[in-house]
């Protein structure tokens, strides 16, 4: 059954042209109406096929007062126009499941933008009707156009994600230095302090693609309000806290993403996305992680879930460690987390969203650990007996919050940490990054 959405506006106008026209490089723009010139397309190339069916329309016409539009495409489609009321303040409005979009305007106006995106992943909708009071604007459409400008090498790129190029042949123990080149998705963020003008480390983060990096959602706030974008740094390929490393990258955050329902007090939905300045040049030490999804858990040894954490997180002198470490630690149940500290564990567990995690003997994530992964090493093929087999790392959770001592603001290593469970925001991810 085909959808038709209605859209009215009353006392609002569609953001203006120089508002919603895109001028950022490298977008691409098509006419999507080989009749019709003010009828415009933009689009980002080199997506992979699955993402590579959205795009931004611009029509660059006037709109009489108390006109009816009509837009029609060829597959089912999710809208997104953004509109600005009398009083000059600025909503966005979403809609989704249909192939047809009704709008009418009882101001008259002119110029109208808005966002395109296949309601089904990799079926690019494309334009095949524009009215404008039952006046056909698009009598010969163009489709197919934006398939040449996908992505081909999307198994490709991803099946390197969450794999070490640099190879080491000394085990690692639990707790000790780890290597550089290890994890080398591992980010470090830092914090300007406005007064000394000095850059302080405050959480870790993981390189989940060449523009973004996933962390906590405490870490990029400060008492549940975002961060200005311009006191936040990132450190990509760093292995010791302090001093330079040579194949260490610097950057700058372009913008901060808190989940929309993040809350600072208690912690909930504490997940947050760095997008950066410029994309990140991968190397041996700078590669991205992968995200754990439903299906990995066919292909673990296991339905018990074991997972490493990393970071420069306080050692038992209560002090940041020099390079980085690493700790293996077993998903535990709720029941187990509650049983310890159930006032504590009964406010900080978030349902499907959080999880609990540790071995409550000594070792734990603490201070400074904030915003690294739990990842889960995922087999290449299905695990049978004990044999190892090549694989890669997939981030499942977030470190979060943990229980502090009685006696000092830092963790009791005592204790379970609780985790973000990266799992059940991966729609969340992908609707921001791709």
């Amino acid at each position: 059954m085909k959808l038709i959405f209605i859209i009215s506006f009353f006392f609002v106008t569609v953001m203006s042209q120089n508002a919603w026209m895109p001028i950022v490089s490298p977008l691409l723009s098509w006419y999507p109406c080989r009749d019709d010139r003010d009828i415009n397309v933009w689009f980002e190339p080199g997506l992979k096929p699955k993402n590579s069916n959205r795009y931004f329309v611009y029509v660059n016409k006037q709109f009489p007062k108390d006109c009816k539009i009509k837009i029609s495409f060829d597959s089912e489609v999710d809208a997104a126009f953004v509109v600005r009321t009398a009083d000059n303040e600025y909503s966005r409005i979403y809609l989704s499941e249909g192939d047809t979009l009704s709008l009418n305007f009882f101001v008259p106006h002119h110029g109208l933008g808005f966002i395109i995106r296949g309601s089904e992943p990799g079926v690019t909708p494309y334009l095949r009707s524009f009215t404008v009071d039952n006046v056909e604007y698009c009598k010969d459409p163009v489709v197919g156009f934006m398939e040449p400008y996908a992505s081909k090498t999307e198994e490709q790129e991803w099946s390197t994600c969450g794999r070490r190029v640099v190879d080491h042949a000394e085990l690692m123990t639990n707790g000790e230095d780890t290597k550089p080149g290890d994890w080398p998705w591992h980010a470090a963020l830092y914090k300007l302090d406005k007064e000394t003008l000095n850059n302080k480390y405050i959480c870790g983060g993981t390189i989940i693609s060449k523009n973004f990096v996933l962390t906590a959602g405490h870490c990029a706030s400060y008492r549940g309000a975002k961060l200005e974008r311009e006191v936040l740094g990132v450190i990509l390929g760093k292995y010791r806290l302090k001093g330079d490393d040579k194949v260490s990258v610097e950057k700058e955050v372009l913008e901060i993403i808190l989940h929309k329902d993040f809350s600072y007090h208690p912690l909930k939905h504490d997940i947050a996305l760095l997008k950066l300045s410029t994309e990140v040049v991968f190397t041996e030490f700078i590669r991205p992680a992968c995200l754990f999804r439903a299906q990995d858990r066919d292909k673990l040894r296991s339905d018990d879930i074991q997972g490493t954490i990393i970071g420069w997180g306080f050692d038992k002198s209560d002090n940041l460690t020099r390079a980085l470490k690493k700790a293996s630690m077993p998903i535990v149940s709720e029941a187990t987390c509650l049983k310890t500290n159930p006032f504590f564990y009964t406010r900080g567990l978030n349902d499907i969203y959080t999880f609990c995690a540790g071995d409550a003997n000594g070792t734990s994530a603490c201070n400074g650990d904030s915003g690294g992964a739990f990842q889960v090493f995922v087999p290449d093929e299905i695990q049978i007996g004990d044999k190892d087999t090549s694989g890669s790392w997939h981030v499942k959770g977030i470190i979060s919050n943990t229980v502090a001592r009685d006696d000092a603001p830092i963790c009791d290593p005592n204790y379970y940490v609780i985790f973000t469970n990266v799992e059940s925001y991966i729609d969340w991810i992908e609707e921001h990054i791709y």
